[in-house]
């Protein structure tokens, strides 16, 4: 049925386009859209994704590969395979929506591992959207293609499974002959080891926070240093982001000792008021849901037991709107529109 269909769509892409090769990715890609509108699915939009590693120059053959196969959008990420910090493909996951296609060339092009392909493709299957390898037999739009994803998380887990227990005879056999598991010169204390594995954590540390600047960074550099580490933790988690004071102030530590960020955002903050503790609440808040009104916005100051700023427990939307106007005159609200809040 699914052969007889897509013969279908050729022959109204023969008649529309004219002399169209039936083989080309473009005819490929709109005998899909067709197939989408027929079925009812949404249309999104088709992105690629070019990355190119440490032995590479640049990304234009996968750029020509990926335009060719009908992709209008092209994110662009320079970085070897090893390094977990791909910020373009982080962002690229945020923001990816339902009907929208992820394309590769290739998988090693977006996925560390089988593990990583298959965490990356459940999540975009659960907002909606589809992947895509055009030299792979994987297109989770198709049910071909599913299987081929099907037989890939067999693999791995399998995989698992085999690492698992090769380790843990590799343990027995150890043990079996009185020698002890681990790295001998970590073990011994040996400096050139210990300088080796300190290095290791520092540069995974620094991949981390790079990977994942994009989503903090922002909101440090528009509050610090007037307000302090724990106002914006505070905001951030309003965000849904989980950051204490201690790990984000060492996060731009890193950052300054990298030259990556000013140093001015490690100066001390002013001493705070308990009216801009109530401010940067409000303004975390807000920012968190901005179609929030501000009635309700009063109710869930109440629900948290939180002081008006003259010591009442009843919070007005007039004194929720003073907040406001305060937090984006600091800088804590950008682009806020009251009047959709009111």
């Amino acid at each position: 049925m699914r052969q007889e269909t897509f013969t279908n769509d050729r022959l109204s892409l023969s008649s529309a386009f004219g002399k169209l090769p039936f083989n080309t990715p473009q005819a490929l890609q709109m005998a899909r859209n067709t197939q989408n509108r027929r079925s009812g699915r949404p249309q999104g939009r088709i992105i690629g994704y070019a990355r190119v590693s440490t032995d590479e120059q640049a990304t234009e053959a996968q750029e020509i590969e990926l335009r060719s196969a009908g992709c209008d959008i092209i994110v662009q990420e320079h970085g070897s395979g090893a390094s977990r910090a791909r910020p373009a493909l982080s962002k690229l996951l945020r923001e990816i929506s339902a009907g929208d296609t992820l394309v590769v060339v290739r998988l090693d092009r977006l996925a560390r591992s089988v593990s990583h392909l298959l965490e990356v493709i459940e999540d975009m299957t659960a907002k909606g959207a589809h992947f895509r390898s055009l030299r792979d037999p994987i297109d989770t739009s198709t049910p071909q293609g599913m299987f081929s994803l099907q037989v890939l998380g067999a693999v791995a887990q399998l995989e698992r499974a085999l690492i698992s227990e090769r380790t843990k005879a590799g343990i027995r056999a150890a043990k079996s002959k009185g020698k002890l598991s681990g790295n001998p010169g970590i073990r011994e204390k040996r400096p050139e080891a210990l300088a080796r594995m300190t290095a290791a954590q520092k540069a995974a540390y620094g991949d981390r926070i790079q990977a994942s600047a994009n989503q903090w960074l922002p909101t440090v550099r528009r509050m610090r240093p007037d307000h302090t580490w724990d106002d914006i933790a505070r905001m951030l988690k309003q965000r849904g982001l989980d950051w204490t004071p201690e790990r984000l102030r060492r996060a731009v530590k890193w950052m300054v000792t990298e030259r990556l960020v000013d140093a001015a955002l490690l100066k001390k903050s002013p001493p705070r008021l308990p009216e801009d503790r109530l401010m940067t609440l409000v303004a975390g808040i807000h920012s968190s849901n901005p179609d929030l009104k501000l009635r309700e916005i009063a109710g869930q100051l109440e629900r948290l037991h939180e002081r008006t700023p003259r010591g009442g427990s009843k919070w007005a939307p007039s004194s929720v709107k003073n907040l406001i106007d305060r937090a984006r005159r600091s800088g804590l609200i950008t682009d806020v529109d009251i009047a959709a809040a009111e």
